[in-house]
């Protein structure tokens, strides 16, 4: 069977390779073969690959932590109606290969709608659902803060405030991003940097500012801290910046504010997870959720796929047949 392997942790660029893999004939009675379609590059998928991730698979290992595909061959013990259905594939589940082996288990089945919308669903929407939900006691007009606001789980934050009523500051990399988040329902957009955060006191007037979300690292994670108001909590769920957070913190310690992070396979947040993926896929298939893709490659071309992504843009790759 074909698929993306990873042969020691480093360099995306020179890590991996297309393998022929064996796999067992036989399903355990409680298992689903799944024939992949579509699967992401995401930002955890390179951390993995580098080996800073904390999910450390052993070497070699097929790469991949989401993606969708449909249901082609079941065990003993498995409903045989579940063949035919498109469903997404379990987190962290090696989704970059011609087919994988899952747990009948908890498996979400998917419309048979946008395969590539819905091929992101597993990691980017939890984590802003859970971003909103877990770490301040947020109401309707409540204002939440957030970087990266671009990116997909920025996207995916403020489509999931707006469904709840909460009001968005976006810190964008540069202006050429402001209308396109001012298009999606962001509230306030500006650029991440001292001279537009100083702004927002006028324009907010004292609103309290109880959550603040970083998505960057470095100086971007001081700004938030600048903007969140007294006894606000500042959780970190990526630092898509490379950097730590230098900069003035002191924020931190004259407003009271909480700093944590989030790491979504936490045990806590994974009886959340099913009814925050029901929810996903309806927005998906509504329109109120997606978010931009800037190629797909043949899974052959991953090289080309890694490349694409450090460079910028949500790359997928197409791994049903036809394609290795």
């Amino acid at each position: 069977m074909n698929a993306i392997q990873l042969t020691a942790f480093g360099d995306p660029t020179k890590v991996l390779r297309l393998a022929d893999i064996d796999v067992a004939d036989r399903l355990h009675p409680a298992e689903v073969s799944i024939e992949m379609r579509f699967a992401p590059v995401n930002h955890n998928d390179l951390l993995l690959i580098r080996g800073t991730f904390p999910v450390r698979p052993e070497l070699p290992a097929v790469a991949g932590n989401e993606g969708v595909g449909r249901v082609v061959d079941v065990g003993s013990n498995v409903d045989p109606a579940l063949i035919g259905t498109h469903v997404l594939a379990p987190l962290y589940g090696r989704t970059w290969a011609e087919r994988i082996r899952a747990p009948a288990a908890g498996l979400v089945r998917v419309p048979d709608g946008d395969l590539q919308q819905l091929s992101m669903l597993r990691i980017n929407p939890p984590t802003a659902s859970l971003l909103l939900s877990e770490f301040a006691p947020l109401k309707a007009g409540d204002w939440v803060v957030q970087n990266a606001a671009n990116s997909a789980v920025g996207r995916a934050i403020i489509a999931f405030a707006k469904a709840r009523g909460l009001r968005t500051i976006n810190l964008v990399r540069s202006a050429s991003r402001i209308a396109d988040v001012k298009a999606l329902g962001g509230d306030i957009v500006i650029e991440d940097n001292d001279e537009a955060v100083a702004t927002l006191g006028a324009v907010l007037d004292g609103a309290p500012v109880p959550l603040a979300i970083d998505g960057v690292g470095g100086h971007s994670t001081a700004r938030l801290a600048t903007v969140a108001t007294k006894n606000a909590t500042l959780v970190s769920y990526a630092q898509m910046g490379g950097v730590e957070a230098p900069g003035d913190l002191r924020p931190l310690m004259r407003k009271g504010i909480l700093l944590t992070s989030f790491y979504q396979a936490m045990p806590k947040y994974l009886p959340k997870i099913s009814g925050i993926l029901d929810e996903s896929i309806r927005m998906v298939m509504d329109g109120t959720l997606s978010a931009p893709i800037a190629a797909v490659y043949p899974a052959r071309e991953f090289a080309k796929a890694i490349e694409h992504t450090l460079a910028g843009g949500k790359v997928l790759l197409e791994l049903s047949p036809g394609n290795w």
